[in-house]
């Protein structure tokens, strides 16, 4: 297996690739190829280009949860491609699209620098993803096998309650504003020799949340860790308990992204054994 990150907040070492708030990777096994999100812009196309992938030949597409930045590119790969790979989303992807980020103004953000609701939901609907023809698999159980040893997981228990909600994080209903659950959030795990390596989006249940579930389903060795942890609004005694989790947890690779934030960076950085920053361009091979 091979996984290449096509687009992500950091820029990559050779500064030949275009980077953005989004987050997007690149899935090659021997049996498929999946487009695991899309990024913000859909200049992820524009990286796989020059990284040599084809992401004409993907199969499949799933979408970690509806926000902006993660399914932002999935117009501009329908439009520019005649392919229609199998599409997988949270079985909640579309009730949950109404999606606003909240600020006090107090802390900056990538998402926006003023104060009050700004909106950080999808650019499309169901309808048209119908009339574009793309098969829509909506996951409805807790383990779907997408194809052999790769599984979607869904439906994250609450094993760890420092792991709150986050309350900058809305869905408006009517005319009022509730705090996100994150019902549809996804993760993708791909079962190895070596263990399980889990793909996240932007763990909005929890990083450890997620990492246990999937842990406590496969009763499997976890190799890795590569994507958005969104600590990046936590505070200090949440992120040294993670990287604690992690450390016990003995993970040979935990591959921080996008919505991680310079402090846990940080502080995963000084802490956590097998810690890199997964940028744009970065690519693991199992």
């Amino acid at each position: 297996m091979k996984i290449t990150t096509l687009i992500e907040n950091s820029q990559d070492d050779l500064k030949v690739l275009k980077n953005e708030h989004g987050l997007s990777m690149f899935i090659q096994t021997p049996n498929c190829n999946i487009l695991f999100d899309t990024g913000k812009s859909g200049d992820f196309i524009d990286n796989a280009k020059k990284l040599n992938i084809d992401i004409s030949k993907t199969d499949i597409i799933v979408l970690s949860h509806a926000h902006y930045d993660h399914c932002g590119g999935i117009k501009r790969f329908i439009e520019n491609f005649n392919i229609r790979p199998q599409l997988f989303i949270g079985e909640d992807f579309f009730n949950n699209s109404d999606r606003y980020h909240y600020s006090d103004g107090k802390l900056k953000t990538d998402f926006s620098n003023e104060t009050g609701y700004t909106y950080v939901g999808i650019n499309f609907n169901e309808s048209y993803l119908k009339s574009n023809r793309i098969p829509i698999n909506f996951v409805r159980t807790s383990v779907t096998e997408i194809s052999e040893n790769i599984y979607i997981c869904s439906n994250f228990n609450k094993y760890h309650s420092f792991e709150k909600a986050n309350k900058s994080m809305q869905i408006k209903v009517g005319n009022k504003y509730i705090t996100d659950s994150f019902s549809d959030e996804i993760a993708l795990v791909l079962d190895t020799p070596k263990g399980l390596l889990i793909l996240l989006g932007c763990s909005h249940p929890g990083v450890l949340n997620m990492v246990t579930t999937i842990s406590e389903t496969f009763q499997k060795k976890v190799l890795g860790v590569v994507g958005g942890t969104h600590l990046v609004e936590a505070d200090n005694d949440r992120i040294k308990k993670s990287i604690e989790y992690f450390n016990d947890l003995d993970i040979s690779m935990v591959g921080v992204s996008h919505c991680t934030g310079e402090k846990a960076v940080e502080l995963f950085a000084e802490g956590c054994k097998g810690f890199f920053i997964n940028k744009t361009g970065t690519v693991i091979e199992i």
